[in-house]
């Protein structure tokens, strides 16, 4: 039987915060374990509060809120922007000292590394108040898609229920979330602020979501692979959480492949990128 070892890592972090340093997973896990299901109620509230606005709004004047908007997106991308910088070096050091299984399998990134593990539990209260976006987009009667809402509904439930069982592949997600949401808030702060950047700078996030969901697609795989072969005690991940995370992943590449193709691609059916939302969590 394999069994799981957790690696004891020293700190690579040229500066390690107090609050940091002082993280705690257990207390973490253990709140989660006991209120991950009140997502449920926050994603209900989250549909009636959005489709009732935009019911309200069907004959009104949309609102402007650029000040609001600039200071939510540049909040946004600055918080991707380090917690990105402050998870990613983790998965980088993992894969180069212990390979792709580690860190699919092993949940050392909240275990052993407090930096990792502070910022990947702001990273799954964060899903909580994103869900902000779409009122902005309602408010200012702005095209509300299905991948809008469908993402940040499904991805506030999963990110929760994965800390609640503490899901040693979930670091690929974390860092690939991270890294995408901190060009993306950064493209909509811009854009709030009155700039119009190139095309091709909204095809390349979009392309960067669409590569998201594939190497989300690759890592549940390869997960299933080593679970199957090594045993329910080779990977700290369920097969419930493959199933649902290999479900979630694969409707997201759809539906952000199909949103490339009519943004960029489809002549006769194009729309505008910039007035399509294809905001992630």
């Amino acid at each position: 039987m394999v069994r799981l070892v957790m690696y004891p890592e020293p700190s690579n972090y040229s500066y390690v915060f107090d609050f940091e340093e002082n993280f705690h997973y257990e207390w973490t896990r253990q709140w989660m374990t006991e209120n991950w299901t009140n997502g449920f109620y926050y994603c209900t509230i989250y549909a009636m509060l959005v489709f009732g606005l935009r019911r309200m709004m069907r004959d009104r004047a949309g609102f402007r809120l650029k000040g609001l908007l600039v200071l939510w997106n540049v909040m946004l991308a600055t918080f991707s922007l380090v917690g990105f910088a402050r998870t990613a070096p983790e998965l980088f050091r993992v894969l180069n000292k212990y390979g792709l299984h580690h860190s699919v399998c092993v949940t050392s990134y909240v275990e052993d590394d407090p930096v990792s593990g502070f910022w990947s539990w702001l990273f799954v209260l964060s899903k909580l108040p994103e869900l902000g976006d779409t009122i902005f987009i309602v408010l200012r009667k702005q095209p509300l898609i299905f991948l809008h809402w469908y993402h940040h509904i499904t991805v506030l439930l999963y990110t929760w229920f994965s800390y609640m069982e503490f899901t040693s592949s979930a670091r690929w997600f974390i860092v690939m979330n991270y890294s995408v949401h901190s060009m993306m808030y950064t493209y909509y702060a811009a854009r709030a602020m009155g700039y119009r950047p190139p095309k091709q700078v909204s095809m390349f996030i979009t392309a960067s979501q669409l590569t998201q969901m594939l190497v989300g697609c690759f890592i549940n795989y390869t997960t299933y692979g080593y679970l199957k072969s090594g045993g329910p005690h080779s990977c700290r991940v369920s097969k419930l959480n493959i199933t649902l995370s290999s479900a979630m992943y694969f409707s997201y590449l759809l539906l952000f492949a199909r949103f490339f193709y009519n943004a960029y691609l489809n002549k006769g059916g194009r729309v505008s990128a910039s007035k399509k939302s294809s905001k992630q969590h």
